[in-house]
């Protein structure tokens, strides 16, 4: 399959200095309509009984594919709100299960930038939708995506696309510009005994980091040693994000001790 790249010279200069980039309107509104339309679905019929509660802060191990926040539930367990305000995400197979999401994961487009990065046999690993609710929405720590997702060589790139405006109220990215030049810190990894980091996590200066606001429909790049974060949704309005990671399969090695594991492997979204 010949998939052309359509980054420009300049575009890949700032991707390759920052370790990010904004790609204005990757998304039209139709697309966003029909991603926000299908997971209203998807929670309408969903049961939201014995599920996990996400932190980021204490990352344990998790099988479920709702993840709830911390904040949704009261004393007694309940929902404080109604389900679709409580949930934080949902994950992390929607680019293989669903096929709305499939259908704009696996995309000619999204695979153009893929191509423009250099990327030979690109797989789609994971896939998350993103909430950050309203007044409850928690934050995301500094990371790296390679920490989770790590290849031999490390190949990962997030494709994280805004459904909504991504502001400074309601939790916008936050990234340290040139950090992925410094190299992977820690791994995430699982053992006989579940999850866990490898390293503690470093300190970081909240002065080095910027912003990264955006309108909904733009895709965000995050090359996979960015250190990156997002603060808690402190606004009255949601903040919705559809995000997916690619790592290449040519001349790369999956980690066995990664937290994902499959059982088959992923179809490429093309071969050059």
């Amino acid at each position: 399959m010949g998939i052309t790249g359509t980054l420009s010279s300049d575009q890949l200069d700032s991707f390759n200095s920052q370790g990010y980039l904004v790609i204005e309107s990757f998304a039209n509104p139709e697309d966003i309509e029909s991603m926000m339309k299908r997971m209203d679905k998807l929670l309408d019929d969903f049961d939201y009984t014995n599920v996990s509660v996400f932190s980021t802060k204490n990352q344990r191990k998790v099988t479920d594919d709702y993840f709830y926040q911390k904040k949704a539930f009261g004393d007694d367990g309940s929902l404080k709100q109604p389900k679709q305000l409580s949930i934080n995400k949902v994950g992390h197979a929607l680019h293989e299960l669903d096929p709305v999401f499939k259908g704009f994961s696996s995309s000619e487009k999204s695979s153009a930038l893929l191509s423009s990065l250099g990327y030979k046999k690109p797989v789609i690993i994971q896939s998350m939708y993103i909430f950050k609710q309203p007044g409850i929405g928690g934050e995301v720590v500094p990371h790296q995506d390679n920490s989770f997702l790590y290849t031999e060589p490390t190949t990962c790139t997030g494709m994280w696309l805004a459904l909504e405006d991504a502001t400074l109220l309601n939790g916008c990215l936050w990234a340290i510009p040139g950090s992925h030049k410094n190299g992977l810190v820690r791994r995430f990894l699982r053992g006989e005994n579940g999850v866990y980091f490898d390293q503690p996590s470093p300190s970081y200066d909240q002065k080095d980091f910027v912003p990264i606001e955006v309108k909904a429909g733009s895709l965000v790049l995050i090359h996979g040693d960015l250190i990156h974060q997002s603060f808690e949704n402190q606004s009255s309005k949601s903040r919705h994000a559809y995000s997916w990671h690619v790592v290449d399969t040519d001349g790369c090695k999956w980690a066995p001790e990664n937290w994902i594991r499959r059982k088959v492997e992923p179809e490429p979204l093309y071969a050059s």
